[in-house]
């Protein structure tokens, strides 16, 4: 079996808030002849400025082959609103379902610092991409 490719690194940086996302196709758990298709996406938030942050909310925009658009927002993330000091690092994983064979993803956390400051941190848009869209040359 051939060995598929390490996929891609996306990274946005915001007042020293480094974003790294890396998104995975799910073959095991996709069924392309039912128009469903899943991926994963790994994240790491990595607080480089001299403040504490908190992720208070996210925001996603997902966007289909289609055209279809879903916004997704709510309370911190993977049910947790993790405060970060200076040098610390928060990873989660994640999923993202879609009825067409790729799309887009992006997005924005709300941060909070200790004093009460607010800050919104860009999530570097990515791209969900399945060896089933043959839109894409190849």
């Amino acid at each position: 079996m051939a060995r598929r490719p390490a996929p891609p690194q996306y990274e946005a940086i915001t007042e020293g808030v480094r974003i790294r996302v890396r998104p995975r196709f799910l073959h095991d758990e996709s069924e392309p002849g039912r128009s469903h298709f899943m991926w994963s996406y790994s994240i790491e938030v990595e607080n480089e400025s001299d403040r504490v942050w908190t992720i208070a909310r996210r925001h996603w925009r997902i966007v289909d082959s289609a055209g279809r658009v879903q916004a997704v927002d709510g309370e911190g993330v993977v049910g947790q609103t993790p405060t970060l000091s200076p040098g610390e690092r928060f990873s989660y994983t994640s999923g993202a379902p879609l009825a067409t064979p790729s799309g887009l993803m992006s997005g924005t956390y709300d941060l909070v610092g200790e004093n009460g400051e607010e800050m919104v941190a860009i999530i570097p848009a990515f791209s969900l991409d399945s060896p089933y869209d043959t839109s894409r040359p190849s």
